[in-house]
């Protein structure tokens, strides 16, 4: 037989565990994840992935709920993938060397930490459905600057070493190239896919 004072504390106890599991359904209840209402965006109003905003590979979002300007609207959050995109790319062309060079020493919105994108990543942008949409982007992207033309990925060509891959925004197609080419450039930030070989 448990005694009185045990009964009690075990009554304060789980009147506790109670109390902690209603707030927390609170907070779920209220933003869509367990971090505090308003914690999705940071102290500088740019949008940060909770449960609620978290990317998703599989997901297939309209442009004017897919990207998000971001860095006092010098970066584009694209939602689909947690991405972070230059919002007017460079409209200078560079050799695939040049490429990652050019992209390790920018700075976009006061940031640093930019890279050449992986192929897959680069061609996450592209829209099927848009094949004339001059450039190949979901109709209505916030994107400005970008050329319908070829751009770099930061993936080399594994059959050929002195080939990588491009993106083509005029057709959506994806290619080789020789390195020594000069394509445009379209830096991006996050992700953990940092170029490879395919």
């Amino acid at each position: 037989m448990m005694s009185s004072k045990r009964k009690f504390v075990v009554n304060v106890l789980i009147g506790v565990v109670l109390s902690v599991g209603l707030s927390v359904t609170g907070v779920q209840a209220q933003s869509g994840s367990l971090e505090p209402p308003g914690s999705a965006v940071d102290g500088a109003g740019d949008p940060v992935a909770t449960t609620q905003t978290q990317p998703s590979w599989d997901q297939s979002l309209p442009a004017a709920e897919r990207f998000v300007l971001v860095m006092g609207g010098a970066a584009v959050l694209d939602k689909n993938t947690g991405l972070v995109w230059e919002q007017s790319p460079l409209t200078t062309t560079h050799t695939w060397t040049g490429a990652r060079f050019e992209c390790t020493g920018r700075t976009v919105g006061g940031q640093k930490g930019w890279r050449l994108p992986s192929v897959h990543e680069l061609a996450s942008l592209v829209d099927p459905t848009n094949p004339g949409g001059n450039p190949d982007l979901p109709a209505g992207h916030p994107f400005s600057n970008v050329q319908s033309s070829l751009y770099w990925s930061a993936s080399t060509s594994v059959d050929d070493p002195t080939l990588a891959w491009r993106v083509s925004f005029i057709s959506g197609s994806v290619s080789a190239s020789f390195k020594s080419l000069n394509l445009f450039v379209w830096c991006v930030r996050g992700g953990q896919n940092h170029g490879d070989a395919y």
